[in-house]
């Protein structure tokens, strides 16, 4: 027991110094990124630092698969150059059993990244996305979907050809296609931003072209300057809403999966699939962050199989660059599972869990045959 929790704080050690590493290099890396993409909007330098350091913690979840892997050499490594493995060896333990402590702190550590890191990393996400786009546009565009179908806001909805008026919508619809491009019971409110509300529309459908909404069957109510706005009401077979939303932009607004907690997916996938929206993305995001934990402990499985042998046997720096690329061919595999899974090509459990178990399995092959074997 008291060996078994000597290497797993050997572990633990060895994760924090390299994730500790890795954040400062993702924050400067970011950094320089910022001040290129923010440097003619008017921020200080205080802002673009909270940008870059918003972005770490996503930065440090898509690379995590590394930095275990990477953990996992250090540890083993270190403890090769001490002639720790020898002595352990030779008190009969085996490879695969020095190898279970470190697996089980990484497995910890990713229970502990889905139930942590994941909703730190969407919170911050958000953030950056808001902050972003004050900077940039004074944010005038989101986009939201809740129990009551779509929500967007934008800015530039003024009727068509009236370029002089400054104004922004809120649309609410039921339901909306697969693209955001098309939307169904659909209500507009518009307002001017030294006047308040300007309009009120009703419409069957909406469908967004270069540059404008297409409503049909449309009914407009005007706002400003009216005391009852029913007897002014105007009913359009069609009319067109100017707006600088783009389907990009839409799907932007809401289709990053990594921007939603997985404490919220469920429900998010839900309101997704109500409002008319294909959700096979999120599910099949949802399924990989919880398949995680297995691919972290095979991560340190993959490292010990090359970096567990005696440090004088050589080859040292080979057997390092050996566990790197074995752990960068795992997130390849994961990252084309993911692909084929939001295509529909596979089901979402296969794109989740195959990657891990295929890894797993190729290490403790690995690891029985090179130590044990």
């Amino acid at each position: 027991m008291t060996l078994t929790l000597y290497f797993a704080r050997r572990y633990l050690r060895a994760f924090l110094i390299v994730a500790g590493s890795f954040c400062a290099v993702l924050f400067l890396a970011d950094m320089i990124e910022q001040v290129r993409d923010f440097a003619n909007s008017g921020a200080n330098f205080g802002q673009i630092a909270l940008l870059a350091g918003l972005n770490v913690p996503g930065g440090l979840g898509k690379i995590l698969p590394l930095v275990t892997v990477l953990a996992g050499t250090v540890m083993f490594l270190g403890l090769a150059r001490t002639s720790e493995l020898v002595v352990v060896r030779a008190a009969g333990r085996s490879a695969l059993r020095m190898a279970l402590a470190p697996a089980v702190v990484a497995f910890l550590l990713g229970v502990l990244a889905l139930g942590a890191l994941n909703p730190i990393t969407a919170a911050t996400a958000k953030r950056f996305d808001t902050l972003s786009d004050q900077l940039l546009r004074g944010g005038a565009q989101s986009v939201s979907i809740s129990r009551e179908g779509v929500w967007l806001r934008q800015a530039g909805s003024a009727a068509e050809g009236d370029v002089a008026a400054q104004r922004q919508s809120v649309i609410h619809a039921l339901r909306a296609n697969a693209d955001a491009t098309e939307l169904y019971d659909v209500t507009l409110m518009e307002f001017s931003f030294d006047r308040g509300p300007m309009r009120y529309l009703k419409a069957e459908t909406a469908r967004l072209v270069p540059g404008a909404w297409v409503l049909t069957a449309a009914k407009e109510w005007p706002l400003a300057e009216t005391a009852n706005p029913e007897t002014e009401a105007v009913l359009h077979p069609s009319l067109r809403v100017s707006s600088d939303l783009t389907a990009e932009r839409i799907r932007d607004g809401f289709g990053a999966p990594s921007k939603v907690s997985v404490w919220e997916l469920p429900d998010f996938i839900a309101a997704l699939e109500r409002a008319g929206f294909s959700s096979r993305r999120h599910a099949v995001w949802l399924a990989m962050e919880l398949a995680q934990p297995l691919l972290l402990a095979a991560m340190v499985l993959i490292a010990a199989a090359f970096t567990m042998r005696h440090i004088r046997r050589g080859g040292t720096g080979i057997m390092a660059l050996l566990a790197f690329g074995a752990g960068v061919a795992a997130m390849l595999l994961r990252n084309v599972a993911q692909a084929l899974g939001e295509n529909g090509l596979i089901p979402v459990v296969l794109a989740a869990w195959a990657p891990p178990l295929v890894v797993l399995m190729a290490a403790l092959a690995l690891i029985l045959h090179l130590e044990d074997g």
